[in-house]
């Protein structure tokens, strides 16, 4: 495995990132800083590293990332798609246990659209009978 260096591509939202996985001991690097530097909730960090955990490949893998658009949770949402689908490219063994839990799934939901004579996508104007 000299050089191996598996990549994907995660979406959601309005977030796309570039995951590439390198053999390693387990260092995250997201836009050239260390996780913990990058994302401030705890629960963004276990989000990203699920799939890791999932194919028990946490110590095995560096995991370097270009992330951009959207905010926070839709980041780490993407990175966890990506990382997902990197680990797919590294050992397609990995894919029953990745599919069950649901980190291959491009989630579909967006943000809704503003309607015209609507303040926002649902929001009506203040309404008053006099």
């Amino acid at each position: 495995m000299a050089n191996a260096r598996f990549y994907g591509t995660g979406r959601r939202k309005k977030s796309v990132a570039r995951v590439y996985l390198v053999p390693g001991t387990g260092k995250i690097t997201i836009n050239k800083r260390d996780i913990d530097e990058y994302l401030g909730l705890e629960t963004l960090k276990v989000v990203v590293r699920q799939p890791l955990v999932a194919t028990e490949t946490v110590d095995k893998f560096d995991v370097l990332v270009n992330v951009r658009g959207g905010g926070y949770t839709g980041q780490a949402g993407a990175i966890r798609h990506g990382i997902s689908r990197a680990l797919l490219q590294a050992d397609a063994e990995y894919r029953p246990v990745l599919k069950k839990a649901g980190f291959l799934t491009r989630d579909p939901r967006m943000k809704e659209r503003k309607k015209y004579g609507l303040k926002a996508a649902r929001r009506a104007p203040q309404f008053s009978k006099r």
